[in-house]
């Protein structure tokens, strides 16, 4: 049974506001001439003096065929309403059911009345006071205490529940504004943090490349040959990778993500060591089963570190340890600084790289380190879980 709910559901949601309005306006037209609730509608005065005729027919359409407008024009929807209520009492006609549609046309204008919502309510409050002052002078027995308890609750309280209910929904929408603003400036973030990481390992590797090319033009052609094919190499490299990232900007296809994993450090480290770095990787244990954010973070860690490492450390000796176990991995990259200097050292160790590692690995529940060794070198050391924190 909920199973076929929800589609009848979601079909009646789909339908356009006159429809389901009207659909609400036809009901309490029906249940005004339904036996046994037909009777059920409100009264403020007890002075019914006249039998039912054709024109409290017309009344009685007028208190509930406007509710077809109740959220377009809920202002005019309300003034015939309340108009054709009043002469209602006013000509001392029995109740009937469709004088409740004065409740829910109260209730509409304090939830969806846009603009001059004070020209309804003052205009509401001396409309009534007249009318008090009508039936009164017709011999109403009803006391004071008795129209103010009227006015409280259906004028007052039906208002005052729209309203509530718009300021609600004003907050709900205001909050999933802010929440849809912080998801892209988060998902900003990310991008730029993968953009950082792609862009500035791949192409530093090109410019040492290109560099060392130069001084060979002349003695070593083939050496030139060589590593102008090792650019292009990185540089198509570099290419597939941004066209990954901007099918993540605008999607084009089902095609599933590639990220590189842990086990394509070995390809990592022999595309650096290839620029002259000298670079030495250990691993100890098997890598087990880990998350799709684990394995990149750990990827990123070591491709961010060899990449300081060339900028600000080249030529000098990097070991890359990475240690496998079933709950973490554990990476450290250290890379050798001439003594006392720091010349292995990023120019801030807070820089956007190093900042963008410790974020992207505390996202899956892991810590990084990094920072200069006494004896000059750079160590960064990130421990990250296997199966991501959060």
């Amino acid at each position: 049974m909920p199973d076929r709910v929800l589609p009848i559901g979601r079909w009646w949601r789909a339908r356009g506001l006159a429809v389901r309005d009207g659909a609400l306006a036809a009901l309490f037209a029906a249940l005004a001439f339904t036996p046994g609730v037909a009777h059920e509608g409100m009264i403020m005065a007890e002075n019914v003096r006249r039998p039912v005729d054709g024109l409290a027919l017309v009344l009685l359409f007028a208190q509930c065929v406007p509710l077809a407008g109740r959220r377009i024009r809920p202002g005019t929807c309300l003034t015939v309403i309340a108009a054709a209520f009043a002469v209602h009492e006013i000509l001392g006609y029995p109740p009937t059911f469709a004088s409740e549609g004065l409740i829910v046309a109260l209730y509409s204008v304090g939830a969806y009345q846009d603009r001059f919502r004070r020209v309804p309510a003052v205009a509401g409050i001396a409309g009534y006071v007249v009318l008090v002052v009508v039936v009164v002078a017709q011999g109403s027995p009803e006391r004071p205490a008795d129209f103010v308890a009227f006015f409280l609750i259906v004028y007052a309280g039906s208002w005052s529940l729209g309203a509530w209910m718009r300021a609600r929904t004003r907050q709900e929408a205001e909050h999933r504004r802010q929440a849809a603003g912080a998801a892209i400036r988060e998902e900003r973030a990310r991008i730029a943090r993968e953009l950082h990481d792609v862009v500035t390992h791949h192409v530093t590797n090109m410019v040492i490349r290109a560099d060392a090319t130069t001084f060979l033009a002349t003695d070593s052609p083939k050496q030139v040959v060589s590593g102008l094919t090792e650019i292009g190499e990185t540089g198509r490299r570099t290419l597939a990778e941004l066209r990954y990232f901007l099918g993540v900007l605008d999607p084009v296809d089902d095609e599933p993500e590639r990220e590189p994993a842990v086990g394509a450090l070995r390809d990592l480290v022999e595309e650096t060591r290839s620029t002259g770095q000298p670079i030495e990787l250990s691993e100890v244990g098997e890598q087990g089963p880990m998350t799709r954010g684990a394995e990149l973070a750990a990827y990123r860690v070591v491709q961010e570190s060899l990449t300081n490492a060339l900028k600000h450390a080249p030529g000098r000796r990097t070991v890359v340890r990475v240690r496998h176990d079933a709950a973490e991995v554990d990476i450290e990259v250290s890379t050798d600084g001439s003594h006392g200097s720091g010349g292995a050292a990023p120019r801030s160790a807070d820089g956007r790289g190093l900042t963008g590692l410790r974020e992207r690995v505390s996202v899956v529940g892991g810590e990084l380190r990094a920072g200069v060794r006494p004896d000059g070198g750079f160590t960064v050391h990130a421990r990250i879980p296997a199966g991501g924190g959060r």
